[in-house]
């Protein structure tokens, strides 16, 4: 015969009863529907009494501190498609949402995505940093995804899935920074004078005249390009999808997500000048074939946009031969950086022109030393010496 239930109130919240079966029962309410008001209960089973009443007695304490979690089985996979999809892609770029697509595909899911989210502590996720520098990649790469995680969690975080974010319980391996390497002085006319014969010289010297991001220069619409002021807006930029063939497309706002003015030295502008003689030429042989429906600045002769991975190609083979094939494009928007603070422009003004959210990033990234700026506080510093023994 079953022995009848016996069952006790437990401390306020929560009661234990002996089963039919003979096995011990809690229950405890944890909470209550937020669309009902109604309690939640959660059973607790176990084989004696006291170890039912160990468990329970746990998740009362947990609950009195405001640390208790409803069991959840969302794994760390499907927390992080709902998240990528429902919280991150209306505030993110399309270029910002496939790169976190891509690592949460390729480095996190793979290592911890079968993990309950619940479950997921600092171990799984230092896992997670420890394969990609086993790959061999880049402490960038690794501080990116953490990037990526952190902020999937820091969602769960608050909508009250999880207590903590384990990613807080993990050390990234330390990102050396690349070092930069702008133009020197020397470079910069031998640049000028290498790419005087190429089609690409407008736009190559733009870029090094403007400090254009590639995508910024690439992007550059001419109703942004205003002659009488001597101004540029710089409002959007050309990108590519990053996918196999992927199709390029204009981005509506820049790297920061805030258009800037730029007033570029008088000598930009006359490039300037030479590629809308030059394009409108291309126009006219064009006729029919003729097509820039973006109003680009820099097209190619049937007015179609320049190629991203072919403008850079083009530019390492100018860079290597002027004895420098170790430069990017993008060094020409450091050597902008620098030239403007070598020729005494304030940090501030550097700032606005560049794009930087601080001046202190301005500072940290592009404040090179060339041997000019070298002689020319040495010589400031003999005079103040000067001028000392003479007082």
């Amino acid at each position: 015969m079953p022995r009848k239930a016996n069952t006790r109130a437990a401390s306020g919240a929560g009661s234990i009863r002996q089963r039919p079966d003979d096995r011990w029962e809690a229950r405890v309410t944890v909470g209550n529907d937020l669309g009902t008001g109604k309690p939640i209960r959660r059973s607790i089973y176990g084989d004696t009494q006291a170890a039912v009443r160990k468990q329970m007695t746990a998740i009362l304490r947990e609950i009195d501190r405001g640390t208790y979690l409803t069991p959840q089985k969302t794994t760390v996979a499907q927390w992080l498609d709902e998240w990528l999809d429902t919280f991150a892609a209306n505030k993110i770029k399309p270029t910002t949402y496939l790169h976190y697509q891509a690592c949460i595909k390729n480095y996190i899911k793979p290592q911890i995505g079968a993990i309950e989210l619940q479950a997921l502590r600092g171990a799984h996720v230092q896992k997670v940093y420890n394969a990609i520098t086993k790959k061999g990649l880049s402490g960038k790469t690794v501080k990116n995804c953490a990037a990526v995680l952190h902020k999937a969690l820091s969602v769960a975080l608050k909508q009250g899935i999880i207590v903590s974010n384990p990613c807080d319980a993990a050390e990234q391996p330390k990102v050396v920074q690349r070092e930069i390497a702008p133009l020197r002085d020397e470079d910069i006319p031998k640049f000028l004078e290498a790419i005087e014969d190429s089609p690409y010289r407008n736009a190559l010297a733009v870029c090094l005249l403007a400090g254009l991001r590639e995508g910024e220069l690439l992007g550059l619409p001419w109703s942004q390009v205003d002659f009488e002021k001597g101004r540029i807006t710089v409002s959007q930029q050309l990108q590519r999808e990053k996918k196999k063939n992927g199709a390029y497309y204009i981005a509506d706002t820049t790297k920061s997500g805030k258009p800037r003015t730029i007033e570029p030295p008088p000598l930009c502008f006359e490039y300037l000048r030479d590629e809308k003689r030059r394009q409108a030429q291309n126009k006219l042989k064009g006729g029919k074939l003729w097509s820039n429906d973006d109003n680009l600045v820099f097209t190619d002769e049937l007015g179609t946009h320049l190629a991203i991975h072919t403008f850079y190609k083009y530019f390492k083979k100018i860079a290597a031969s002027i004895g420098r094939p170790d430069a990017r494009v993008h060094d020409l928007r450091h050597t902008a950086a620098t030239v403007m603070i070598a020729s005494g422009a304030d940090i501030k003004s550097v700032q606005d022109f560049m794009g930087h959210a601080t001046a202190s990033f301005t500072l940290n990234v592009n404040a090179h030393t060339s041997e000019q700026m070298m002689k020319d506080t040495a010589a400031r510093t003999q005079l103040y010496y000067e001028k000392l023994k003479k007082a």
